[in-house]
């Protein structure tokens, strides 16, 4: 960890994302931050918000609708001595992006003998929202990860898209920067100035004897509510918020199911091929001789995600499917009709807790 962690203020996800790009920009001149709306009034969901009145034109732009083209530049400015932010308003768009990514900028530092890397963070915004559909809600974080050379980071707090962005903005190597559009207007306490996280440290959230629960970005918030409810029913467990999933934090999750003998995984993408499955494959294999159970795990299906409310109603993984999975795997009885009536709004919106944007 580098700076101070006694100064600290409330502030939300989205907030914390921007004083991490106003820490960097601050610290740092060769920092540059573009990409479609950057500096619209909106400024990306907040997170770009006066960001262009600090720090000027030249470091603070928006860009022709070309992703792939944006990419290249960013490469580009990256090899010849910049910091490039980069942001998408959805991932989706980013899938335009794939050649400059796979091809250039993650291959770079192997194909130079390790002599030169592309420190270029890339910024995508996960989730369903206002409606979306299966072209602009997708969480396709396992394609990043498969790839040799990106690392690929996903924040739950507000302390962590703060720490864990100005990691990678500064980091020597490409960075995908994914974040959850449910995220962004949690609150949470973060510290002032330059601190950042370490990429590739998983964060153990709530320790307990009965079940390690692994989860990754919004994910993590679901399955706080589903441990504490537990907890008042006697079930306690280790919750291992990830923060990178690449690098995985192996460590932590091998010694936490070691102890506990149980494991359940939590991902935001889609079931087949996805990041759970890598760690339940895994860990099936480090931690064998100490499992009771077998490995489970909980993923949205294997088909895109529809913008009606009506095909949507149980396609999100919730609280209350993290605790009757729980149950079932313990082989007791969960009470969890508390938490399916606290779901007032199961489309667009998670929960009552929070309020958009969405």
């Amino acid at each position: 960890q580098k700076g101070c962690w006694i100064n600290m203020a409330m502030m939300t996800f989205a907030d914390a994302i921007n004083d991490a790009l106003s820490v960097a920009m601050t610290e740092d001149a060769n920092v540059i931050c573009y990409g479609l709306g950057v500096d619209d009034p909106k400024g990306v969901f907040g997170t770009t918000l006066n960001l262009k009145d600090k720090f000027g034109s030249e470091r603070v732009f928006d860009m022709p609708t070309s992703e792939n083209a944006m990419t290249g530049i960013g490469v580009g400015a990256a090899l010849y001595g910049l910091k490039p932010v980069m942001t998408h308003q959805r991932l989706d768009f980013a899938l335009l992006t794939m050649d400059q990514l796979v091809n250039n900028a993650a291959k770079w530092r192997f194909m130079f003998g390790g002599h030169r890397g592309v420190p270029l963070t890339v910024r995508m915004i996960l989730g369903r929202g206002w409606g979306q559909g299966p072209t602009h809600s997708q969480n396709l974080q396992a394609w990043f990860a498969h790839v040799p050379g990106l690392k690929v980071v996903m924040p739950s707090t507000a302390e962590d898209a703060k720490g864990l962005l100005l990691s990678s903005i500064f980091d020597p190597d490409p960075v995908i920067f994914l974040e959850h559009r449910w995220l962004h207007n949690l609150k949470g306490e973060v510290p002032r100035g330059d601190c950042r996280v370490a990429l590739g440290k998983a964060n153990l959230l709530r320790q307990g004897t009965d079940i390690t629960l692994v989860a990754m970005s919004y994910m993590t918030i679901e399955a706080l509510h589903a441990v504490d409810h537990l907890a008042s029913q006697g079930v306690t467990c280790d919750l291992i918020d990830l923060r990178s999933i690449r690098p995985l934090d192996w460590v932590a999750i091998e010694n936490s199911v070691n102890r506990t003998g149980r494991l359940l995984v939590l991902d935001t993408g889609n079931l087949t091929g996805s990041i759970s499955g890598e760690i339940v494959a895994k860990t099936s294999s480090m931690c064998w001789g100490q499992l009771k159970c077998a490995p489970q795990r909980l993923a949205m299906p294997d088909f895109p995600e529809a913008t009606s409310p009506l095909l949507t109603k149980n396609y999100h993984v919730r609280a209350e499917h993290i605790a009757a999975k729980i149950g079932e795997m313990l082989s007791r009885n969960i009470d969890f009709k508390s938490l399916e009536e606290q779901r007032k709004h199961p489309h667009d919106v998670p929960g009552d807790w929070f309020s958009g944007p969405f």
